[in-house]
């Protein structure tokens, strides 16, 4: 239909003529190519090695392995990949603007016996595939002399 080599028309008035844009007659290039292969194998291996690390680190990383990458190219290959650094991420706990404040009750109140107050406190934990919460429900006088360990 089109031929490159037309001894009187050129390339561009023949897709003129048959409303066909030039940029669609070579073939597109493939989204991954083997360079980006090789640097997606590195980065699972020092993902792997390193879940903590983001794409920035990584980036000095894959450098000191031999591979010429940016940060940019780092993070479009860790979304195709689908993996990101293992940290909680910013705002988790931030409060919207209609939530509630309730007040304090328990400032003025004496606890003098087991069972009157009842407390709660839950804790994100990052996990090999995934994370989960732990949920713990104590008695009021016995939690304020445990040992509260934060991650």
């Amino acid at each position: 239909m089109i031929e490159r080599d037309h001894p009187k028309l050129s390339l561009r008035k023949q897709c003129e003529m048959l409303d066909v844009n030039r940029n669609r007659l070579e073939p597109r290039a493939p989204k991954r190519t083997a360079s980006d292969l090789a640097v997606m194998t590195a980065l699972d291996a020092l993902h792997t090695e390193f879940p903590f690390l983001g794409a920035r680190k990584l980036v000095h990383e894959l450098r000191d392995l031999g591979h010429k990458v940016g940060r940019r190219r780092v993070r479009r290959l860790m979304r195709l990949m689908g993996i990101s650094a293992l940290v909680p991420q910013p705002y988790t706990s931030a409060p919207s603007l209609e939530n509630v404040i309730y007040p304090y009750l328990l400032r003025d109140l004496a606890i003098t016996r087991a069972d009157q107050v009842w407390c709660a406190d839950i804790t994100y934990i990052p996990m090999a595939k995934g994370h989960a919460y732990l949920v713990a429900i104590m008695d009021y006088p016995r939690c304020r002399s445990a040992v509260w360990l934060r991650f």
